[in-house]
């Protein structure tokens, strides 16, 4: 949403988007050419036993799949969301569709990684391609998401850069290759062959410690940092007139997770400045600031003043809990790496995420709430419970039992995924379709179509969702042509 030896390897997202069907030398973060696999011995009888027989390349469609399947639930729940609210994100706690999304990407990025690092022959040049790769997809994202691109219904162009947004979701994912990638490069000993539980605990100890490191500071400071009263301006409009107006925040407590006093909002204005943070919040949808909860509407009389206040779902604290999804993800690559048997790896994955989906559960008994802004504990859990589910049941029937037709569009997007997220999902392509219109901008192609869909449907939101439906077909064929045509974008 990157193998062979890392020395020449590789998200939002990525590397090219597909190159071949062998480990590549460069890697795309939402589709990664490490989806061919050499399992390495798992002990070494098996090493002794087989000298001279190697292990043929084996070719994972079920990440693609899977990657092509996050690709078109993103484009789904963002273009659907406003007339099937459901769809669309929590407004605050809980869990919708739209918010396994993120922990989607997350995930296989980290399998991918897993893949990729399983053996490398020089670490500072995989260091070096780790971070090149992390700036291009982070800048990318900066472009992508920073408020440059207007997107549908709006036929300008450009930013303030006193206001650009300077996190979005191909920043997090950066963060999160980032963070895994060093891990797996600097901190695990490639030299221990696992032929016993003890040894991949040896092997992995380390990385593991990290892990639980990066969650210890994310929980001190969600529930110890002390959150003072704060301010901020909006504008509003009256009659022909901008006012500018402050809003007091009073807040003076620790540990708060509601929307106006909590530590990943108040990191995000330290740090980052509330003119820099995503300025239309998810919380904008709660029951205390719209009437028509949990969809957008009007403002509700006596509503919090913090209801117009800036957060980013992207923030800097949250990514660091964001970054352990990608950790996750990272132990069910080595199943793979390590397990050369469907049948263990599926038994396996199925067990690591029933236990996952169960601790996210007894957390949120315990009173951590699920929280997709938040990026919560037990947010984390559910999801990459979830995650490792929905790998598992993709990789049975795609690679198990080779039932590919039906998934071949997902598998098409899934290797083109970077061109589909900048194009469709970050409204490029139909942003530049709008700007072909007959005499007013609103008579444009991608309208006329919607409003089509919804004459023929007799419903506004089921012709949104047919409307959406189609494009998400139309991006699966492209996805394909550009793949039979050997078009691929390297990043």
């Amino acid at each position: 949403m990157p193998g062979e030896e890392y020395d020449g390897v590789a998200g939002e997202q990525r590397r090219p988007l597909i190159i071949n069907h062998d480990f590549d030398s460069s890697v795309d973060i939402l589709h990664q050419n490490e989806d061919t696999i050499s399992p390495l011995p798992f002990s070494h009888t098996e090493t002794l036993a087989l000298p001279s027989l190697p292990v043929p390349n084996q070719r994972l469609a079920s990440l693609d799949v899977f990657r092509g399947l996050t690709v078109a639930l993103m484009i789904l729940v963002d273009d659907v969301g406003r007339a099937f609210p459901s769809l669309n994100h929590s407004p605050w706690f809980g869990v919708t569709l739209a918010d396994f999304v993120m922990p989607f990407f997350l995930f296989v990025v980290g399998i991918s990684i897993a893949l990729v690092f399983k053996k490398v022959s020089s670490k500072p040049n995989a260091t070096k391609k780790v971070v090149l790769r992390t700036i291009k997809l982070f800048l990318l994202g900066l472009l992508l998401q920073g408020g440059y691109f207007h997107g549908r219904g709006k036929l300008t162009y450009g930013v303030d850069l006193s206001k650009i947004r300077w996190l979005g979701v191909l920043q997090r994912i950066s963060i999160g290759y980032f963070l895994a990638s060093i891990s797996e490069i600097w901190l695990v000993n490639h030299n221990i062959l696992v032929d016993s539980p003890t040894a991949f605990v040896r092997k992995y100890s380390i990385q593991w410690m990290v892990s639980i490191l990066l969650c210890s500071v994310y929980l001190c400071l969600l529930y110890g940092l002390y959150i003072p009263n704060w301010k901020f301006e909006h504008s509003n409009m009256l009659g022909s007139s901008h006012l500018s107006i402050i809003q007091n925040v009073h807040c003076e407590v620790r540990g708060s997770l509601e929307p106006p006093c909590n530590a990943v909002g108040f990191v995000d204005r330290l740090i980052l400045g509330e003119y820099h943070m995503y300025q239309r919040p998810v919380y904008i949808r709660t029951k205390e600031c719209s009437v028509n909860s949990p969809d957008y509407g009007p403002l509700p009389p006596n509503s919090p003043g913090w209801c117009l206040a800036p957060f980013d779902p992207e923030g800097i604290l949250s990514s660091l809990m964001a970054a352990i999804t990608c950790f996750m993800g990272l132990q069910y690559g080595r199943i793979i790496v390590l397990l050369q048997d469907n049948k263990q790896r599926v038994l396996l994955w199925s067990v690591f995420s029933f236990a996952l989906l169960l601790v996210g559960y007894i957390l949120e008994i315990l009173g951590i709430p699920l929280s997709k802004a938040l990026y919560t504990l037990s947010y984390m859990f559910i999801t990459a419970g979830a995650s490792g589910l929905v790998l598992t049941a993709i990789y049975y029937i795609v690679d198990i039992e080779h039932h590919r037709k039906p998934t071949i569009l997902l598998q098409w997007m899934g290797m083109n995924a970077l061109v589909v997220y900048a194009l469709a999902a970050c409204d490029i392509f139909p942003a530049a379709i709008q700007g072909f219109y007959w005499h007013s901008p609103e008579n444009n192609l991608v309208d006329a179509s919607e409003a089509l869909m919804q004459a023929i449907f007799h419903s506004e939101k089921w012709g949104t969702m047919a409307f959406v439906i189609v494009e998400i077909l139309f991006w699966g064929i492209f996805s394909g042509f550009l793949h039979k045509k050997g078009i691929y974008i390297k990043l």
